[in-house]
């Protein structure tokens, strides 16, 4: 599936559409560039899974991992930006996330042989010179 957003509330706005199709086990990978979008697409996933539109949801981009309660699973929000070697995500709960919770996963490039067979990609890149308009690429793996 492929869309365009226009605005950052759209993106929003599909995004919290897409929480709606997650099950315990899922694991979203997040790609793009800084800036592209992630952390918000992210963050409307949580705010959506967890019924609160206006929940804090930190980036972690210095704790490496958030958790979230939700009805459906635990959320882990994973920002691996920063993470120095593969084997470090153990020490952040990969493998009990991996168990029955859902996974939001940013530079998951960095996961190297531990990225899932069975995974979505979530793939934002620009459309245009306007800084707003995002392509939104969606594929299921697995």
């Amino acid at each position: 599936m492929m869309i365009e957003t226009c605005s950052e509330q759209e993106t929003i706005e599909f995004a919290h559409e897409f929480a709606k199709s997650l099950a315990p086990r899922d694991v979203v990978l997040l790609h793009g560039d800084l800036g592209m979008g992630k952390s918000v697409f992210s963050r409307a996933v949580i705010r959506g899974l967890c019924g609160v539109d206006n929940l804090e949801v930190p980036s972690p981009t210095f704790t490496l991992v958030q958790t979230y309660d939700a009805d459906i699973a635990t959320l882990w929000h994973f920002d691996l930006y920063r993470l120095s070697d593969v084997s470090e995500i153990y020490e952040l709960g990969w493998e009990e996330a991996l168990i029955d919770g859902v996974l939001l996963v940013e530079w998951p490039e960095r996961l190297g042989y531990l990225r899932p067979n069975s995974c979505i990609d979530v793939i934002l890149s620009p459309v245009s010179d306007d800084f707003n308009m995002r392509k939104i690429e969606v594929v299921r793996h697995g």
